[in-house]
Order: structure tokens, then C-alpha cells, then sequence
């Protein structure tokens, strides 16, 4: 499990996460929701170090990291081979092949030969669909495919979680269905994912807990059965302008 506590994150003086406390389960896939704006993205990223809170803590069952002291380079490797982002823009390398792509991390931080690092992911391809496209790059690829990509990525490091910012917010509802399909079947094989998205079907359909924020405040932190069934006035409002608000 990953315990937050008293999580304080500021930008120019405003506050964009006050006094958080939430814990993600391990085995499970928590959903984060909120209007735009909310702070969600930013606890998101709090996790493995790309945003720094002022103060509060982030711990795992073998490690805590006080984000209020200096975070030693062997705490901060620690923390971020714990984890795996998958961003919105797939954030691929355009220059390496899809195979270079998913095997970097391996062979370099983790030094995991290269023969067992394409194995694997000549694996994670085959699970994704994509087998056959070993050798093609990026830009010959669709926005889904490269999505795809980079949860291979995400996953060729065998993190204890994945955490994905809004990974379909950037394709057409084609291409997001394919790329959900692949995180249902994560979901349902016990891989512990961590979510930010607007999708509120798939969050209905795959989350075990929400974790609900608007203004830098925790609003809801519970069942998912609870969010959609039992909303507060304040949740049931955001429900049914959702769709808008994701247009905007």
C-alpha cells in the first residue's frame, strides 16, 4: 500500500493540495476525479518525486520519503523504480524503434541484459497486440498504438504500481477504447494502478476506490460503489456536467 499523508502543495502562493492524507491499496486500481483545475494531476505526480509537495510524506511498506527534508539519491531512485507514469502524450522517444522504446529503462537503470529485456517485451507487445511492430518508430504509429507503447514501457520495469495521468485525454473514442480495453485487463489480472482520468464509465467499470478532490481538497475517499450510488449533491453535480466539462 502507499500512504500520503499531509500533503501541502503550493504554486505562486495558492494552495493546489491542502493537508492531503489518502492511502492506494496495493492489487487495486484507484481512480483520482475532480474538476480541471482540481489538484488531482498534481498528487498524481507527488508519487515518484516529478512534482515536490512543500511537506507531508509518501510511504511504502519498505520505504518513507518526508517531502519537508532532503530526499537522498538513493531514497529517490528507490521511490521512482516503485512506480511507472504513463502521460497523456505518450512521451515515446522519437527516435528509438518501439522495441528501444519499451527496452531503455531495463537495460540502463535496471541493467537487465538486452536478450532478456526484448524478451519481455516482444511479451508485453504480444499482450497489447502489437506484436510485429518491433522495429517501427513512433511517428509510423497511431496515437492508440503509441499509448499502447508506453504502457509497455511502464511495465517492462516491473514497478509495484502504474500510475497513469489522463492516458487517453488525447485520442478519439476509437483509439480509447482500445487503449481502456488494455487497462481493464490490468485491472482485472491485479496489476495496482493509480488513474487520473474524466472517463467516468471506466472509472465505474475498473476502479476499487475514488479518491475525489476539488480546490486542493480530499471531497471523497471511498468505495467506488458509494461514489456513483450514493453522490453528495456537490459529486452528483459534477457527474452529470462531466461530459461537458471534459470537452472544455
Amino acid at each position: 500500500m502507499i500512504s500520503m499523508k499531509n500533503i501541502i502543495k503550493k504554486y505562486d502562493g495558492k494552495t493546489v493540495l491542502n493537508d492531503i492524507s489518502v492511502d492506494f491499496p496495493s492489487g487495486k486500481t484507484s481512480v483520482i476525479l475532480g474538476p480541471s483545475g482540481s489538484g488531482k494531476s498534481t498528487l498524481l505526480r507527488s508519487l515518484d518525486l516529478l512534482v515536490r509537495p512543500e511537506s507531508g510524506s509518501v510511504s511504502f511498506p519498505d520505504l518513507s520519503v518526508n517531502y519537508a527534508e532532503p530526499i537522498s539519491k538513493k531514497d529517490s531512485f528507490s521511490l521512482r523504480r516503485k512506480t511507472s507514469m504513463v502521460f497523456q502524450n505518450w512521451n515515446l522517444f522519437p527516435n528509438l524503434t518501439v522495441l528501444d522504446n519499451i527496452t531503455a529503462a531495463p537495460i540502463t537503470v535496471l541493467k537487465t541484459s538486452k536478450a532478456d529485456a526484448e524478451k519481455e517485451a516482444r511479451s508485453l507487445l504480444r499482450q497489447v497486440g502489437l506484436e510485429g511492430l518491433e522495429k517501427r518508430y513512433p511517428s509510423q504509429l497511431s496515437g492508440g498504438q503509441q499509448q499502447r507503447i508506453s504502457i509497455c514501457r511502464a511495465l517492462a520495469i516491473n514497478p509495484e504500481y502504474i500510475l497513469l495521468d489522463e492516458p487517453t485525454s488525447a485520442l478519439d473514442p476509437e483509439l480509447e477504447t482500445q487503449v481502456l480495453k488494455i487497462l481493464e485487463k490490468l485491472a482485472n489480472e491485479g496489476q495496482s494502478m493509480i488513474i487520473v482520468t474524466h472517463n467516468m464509465e471506466f472509472a465505474r467499470l475498473v476502479a476499487d476506490k475514488i479518491v475525489f478532490i476539488e480546490d486542493g481538497n480530499k471531497v471523497f475517499d471511498g468505495e467506488t460503489k458509494d461514489f456513483f450510488e450514493n453522490p453528495t449533491p456537490r459529486i452528483k453535480d459534477f457527474l452529470s456536467g462531466i461530459s461537458l466539462e471534459a470537452e472544455n
